[in-house]
């Protein structure tokens, strides 16, 4: 399967940050934005990635990624020179997906807790597969509403009355048929690809699941300065009480099986003394002696 990272967009709602660097690049708590989607798909065992941006950023995420080997991965790079719609990410990536499935997600959102993810991406086989959140304001959201046997029966973009407070983060796994529903969309009123419009073409189909994120599960978009403030606060208060790292890819390429012991131990020799080094070694430490 190969993953799309979608980190484009003017950032708007978070001037004058964006006036420095992108979005997906502001820190949330000690890592870039971008850290926590990225290292969500490899937990997931996504190898691929085409991470998508404006041109003006992209030598910013090259910088930091770079191709991506450092993690056992492969990264390629994208330009959105214009943001059209969540969907118009598969048009721009469309010779990097090529026959294979795909899975997208958004570079400002950070999800934390549960194996939900990983029975998702496990258990995939064809169609798509997308997920509902518990929100009390669900009219800034995608919303999914279910019938009493908990299937979904409609999906709108922002509705100004929302059918149930389920709203769907960004995060979306697809067949390869989402190419050909893709170049068949037309843009919305607001002139983008919604990719609202490819969630409801699977469920004409009858190929739409939506796995409900439980209680436990934390989905945070970091879009707002104020979402941003509380995603670092997050993330803070979990790794300093719990003793682990959230949206680590290091940690989570060993866990993957992407880097051997060896691979990310140099990894580690490299980085210079701080907390995100000494916070690493300790989850190498203990993921070692798990295993022995």
């Amino acid at each position: 399967m190969k993953g799309i990272i979608l980190a484009g967009g003017a950032g708007s709602r978070l001037f004058p940050l964006t006036l420095v660097a992108s979005k997906q690049l502001q820190p949330v708590y000690d890592k870039p934005m971008v850290y926590y989607p990225l290292t969500t798909l490899i937990e997931n065992g996504v190898r691929e990635f085409c991470l998508i941006s404006t041109p003006h950023d992209l030598p910013r995420f090259h910088q930091l990624l770079g191709d991506g080997k450092q993690w056992g991965i492969s990264i390629e790079y994208r330009e959105q020179a214009k943001p059209a719609g969540i969907a118009q990410a598969f048009l721009i990536a469309e010779s990097f997906v090529g026959n294979d499935s795909v899975t997208l997600v958004l570079g400002d959102n950070i999800f934390y807790g549960s194996d939900t993810f990983r029975s998702a991406f496990t258990g995939f086989t064809s169609g798509a597969t997308i997920f509902g959140y518990h929100v009390n304001d669900p009219e800034r959201y995608g919303v999914v509403e279910f019938d009493s046997e908990g299937r979904a029966i409609s999906i709108e973009e922002k509705p100004k009355t929302a059918k149930s407070n389920y709203a769907v983060p960004g995060l979306y796994i697809y067949d390869n048929s989402v190419l050909e529903i893709t170049r068949n969309l037309k843009p919305s009123p607001r002139g983008e690809l919604e990719i609202t419009d490819v969630n409801v073409e699977y469920m004409k189909r009858g190929a739409l699941r939506v796995h409900r994120l439980s209680r436990g599960f934390a989905w945070l978009d970091a879009g707002t300065s104020s979402s941003l403030h509380d995603a670092s606060s997050y993330v803070q208060t979990i790794e300093k009480r719990q003793g682990i790292k959230i949206g680590c890819p290091e940690e989570a390429a060993f866990r993957s099986g992407f880097l051997s012991q060896p691979q990310i131990e140099t990894l580690i020799a490299k980085m210079p003394n701080c907390e995100y080094r000494d916070s690493l070694t300790r989850a190498v430490e203990e993921i070692v002696r798990h295993k022995s």
